[in-house]
């Protein structure tokens, strides 16, 4: 992995936007994710968009995952956030920003679909990612299995309350997910996972110096040939080899 550790998450928003401004430019299948940490790159973009030094018209995005149960309408559905936080505000093709249909009858036909139409688009060139508290990403909860595809998960108790906040209360949280698995998101050509805060660094150092494990399914991307990881000083701080990491980045050639 490569590792960047930047000061505050203005500045996470900054690096990742770079790296994705390149991506979108060249017309490339962009991997988009949900929640808080990614709102200020989208807002980078969004900007950086309205000076024209990007274009999203040539490109099309897969989201990583969707509640079930919500339907698309519904405020917090992805499928709505998505575009109410980014996509609309930019020159995206609308149908082609694509979603798991969270609301489907069948659960797992609508997975396997999605899985499907990911493939049939040539695959993920850069897949954006969060990740959790106690690890996950996407919805691939703690045990999911390395090489998991598209499916429907349970959400972990401690997602649901960290999901609550979004919601009326804990009770309103839907208690399912269509995701894509880790073995979905490690076919990404390029994975780009960012983190902010001090609640995240335990979930961040399991991820970057632990073992690989199902107990911290972001682990998976000890295997992957091209991830980067963009953290600020916050989320970087229980890393034992934070200074390495730092050095490493400053000297890295351009």
């Amino acid at each position: 992995m490569d590792i960047l550790i930047r000061s505050t998450p203005a500045e996470v928003a900054i690096a990742a936007a770079d790296i994705f401004v390149r991506y979108a430019n060249a017309g490339a299948t962009l991997g988009l994710a949900t929640g808080s940490t990614p709102v200020a790159m989208y807002q980078e973009l969004t900007a950086r968009y309205e000076r024209q030094e990007v274009s999203f018209a040539r490109s099309r995005a897969f989201l990583l995952d969707e509640y079930v149960g919500l339907a698309r309408s519904h405020e917090q559905s992805y499928y709505s956030t998505i575009r109410r936080v980014f996509t609309s505000h930019v020159d995206f093709i609308d149908e082609l920003v694509q979603s798991p249909e969270g609301d489907a009858a069948d659960s797992d036909r609508a997975a396997a679909a999605y899985d499907q139409a990911i493939r049939h688009a040539g695959g993920i060139d850069i897949q954006l990612l969060g990740i959790g508290g106690n690890g996950h990403i996407g919805f691939n909860e703690p045990s999911s299995s390395l090489q998991s595809r598209t499916r429907l998960e349970t959400l972990h108790p401690r997602t649901v309350q960290d999901n609550a906040r979004f919601f009326e209360n804990t009770d309103s949280v839907p208690r399912y997910a269509l995701t894509q698995g880790l073995g979905t998101i490690s076919e990404a050509r390029h994975l780009l996972l960012l983190a902010t805060g001090t609640e995240k660094s335990s979930a961040v150092r399991d991820m970057v110096e632990g073992p690989l494990s199902a107990h911290c399914p972001a682990s998976v991307l000890q295997l992957h040939p091209r991830a980067t990881v963009i953290l600020d000083e916050d989320a970087a701080s229980q890393l034992e080899d934070y200074e390495y990491y730092r050095f490493v980045d400053e000297h890295r050639p351009h």
